[in-house]
């Protein structure tokens, strides 16, 4: 039995407006995700706020919500055995000084805000964050 899983892709507002969406999604594709649904779309600090619940006691959420809803995004489903674990892998870790050579974040992250992309952390979340965007 295959494990094609389903997981979420954010290519954040730093990477969007330095035009590096279309290469950020040959190098999903190139590592063999299959790209379910996308759109590009701006985001509320409201919204955004909603997405990160899950920080909400952090110190860094209100900057992450008012970064994430600064410019334009691209959100992805994107499809793949193991496709939550293979798509942290590939984005590399959340600091960009810290990520593995040949990583998304390596390549394109700018900080440990400016992370070029987010990935959903778990099976469980990536069902909710798909929901969140891709609900009718």
């Amino acid at each position: 039995m295959s494990n094609r899983e389903q997981t979420l892709s954010i290519i954040k507002p730093d990477a969007v407006e330095r035009n590096l969406d279309n290469e950020i999604k040959e190098i999903f594709k190139s590592n063999g995700f299959k790209i379910i649904n996308e759109k590009k779309i701006k985001i509320e600090k409201s919204e955004a706020e909603q997405f990160y619940k899950v920080h909400e006691t952090k110190p860094f959420y209100n900057d992450l919500c008012a970064y994430l809803s600064s410019g334009p995004i691209v959100v992805m489903i994107l499809e793949k055995e193991n496709s939550v674990i293979a798509n942290r892998e590939l984005m590399g870790a959340t600091n960009p000084k810290d990520a593995a050579e040949g990583t998304i974040r390596k390549k394109y992250g700018i900080s440990i805000d400016k992370n070029s992309v987010h990935g959903s952390d778990s099976i469980e979340n990536a069902k909710i964050e798909i929901d969140f965007f891709f609900k009718d």
